[in-house]
């Protein structure tokens, strides 16, 4: 088992926001984690790459590829992260450098010496995410799904068992949005698991998986109509917006209008 949370419990500040989380993720699995802003979803994938810490008291258990996490000592950390690969909304690339160069910085950091091997590693990663000919550019030239691809390459170099990606289309359009979680899902079909937090509801019906929420500090399976029903409210708000917004657009014209004849 990839993943056993057992009554789990997720502190930020010393701020209980999240009890009894129960999750037990297997070989393969694509899992959505979904809920509002501040309900948990980032502390949550934290502790899975201990970037959270999980008290020994605050676990029945809390293990991450076989790990007990609640007693692993920080100089343990980059070794269970080898096995991981981690992507996040803001994408995290290092500008000073080119795609490739980002690529290479993070094998020589994980302890590949072998240039040659480097070097067609970086290949096979870049042409998998469809983003081969970037290779050369450096990130500033990529837009923000090419700048996500590179990111996804980034997590696929050690062949990890699990790729943990926080809100990764997050600030993307939905056409480069559908791409990404379409990417990340062939991943999956290669058996390495995916745990993806999201805000995006409809995109979790084109793309089904086990999803959970996060919400009023609870930690919850969702069942496919809860999901449906979610979707349904999500458009209904996001049209509300849309009406509203070119609502207020029509009243700014009308008051220049106005403003001119006078």
């Amino acid at each position: 088992m990839l993943v056993d949370y057992q009554k789990v419990n997720i502190y930020q500040d010393e701020r209980l926001i999240l009890k009894d989380v129960d999750l037990q993720v297997n070989e393969g699995e694509f899992i959505y984690i979904i809920g509002k802003v501040g309900s948990g979803k980032s502390s949550l994938l934290k502790t899975m790459y201990c970037e959270l810490d999980i008290d020994r008291e605050d676990a029945k258990k809390a293990s991450i590829l076989d790990v007990d996490i609640t007693d692993l000592k920080r100089s343990h950390v980059p070794e269970l992260r080898k096995q991981m690969g981690i992507i996040f909304q803001d994408f995290q690339l290092l500008h000073d450098r080119t795609v490739a160069l980002n690529l290479k910085f993070v094998l020589g950091a994980t302890g590949w010496t072998d240039r040659e091997k480097i070097n067609r590693r970086i290949e096979e990663v870049l042409a998998r995410v469809g983003m081969l000919e970037k290779k050369d550019k450096m990130p500033s030239e990529l837009s923000g799904g090419e700048q996500q691809r590179i990111a996804i390459a980034r997590a696929l170099l050690n062949n990890p068992k699990v790729i943990i990606a926080d809100e990764p289309t997050g600030n993307l359009d939905p056409e480069t949005a559908t791409s990404i979680v379409q990417l990340l899902q062939d991943t999956c079909k290669n058996n390495t698991t995916v745990i993806m937090s999201t805000h995006n509801i409809q995109m979790i019906e084109k793309f089904p998986g086990t999803t959970y929420k996060c919400v009023n500090g609870m930690f919850k399976r969702e069942n496919e109509e809860e999901i449906k029903a979610e979707a349904k409210s999500e458009i209904i708000e996001t049209t509300a917006e849309v009406i509203k917004a070119e609502s207020e657009e029509v009243e700014a014209e009308n008051r220049i209008a106005e403003a001119e004849e006078a």
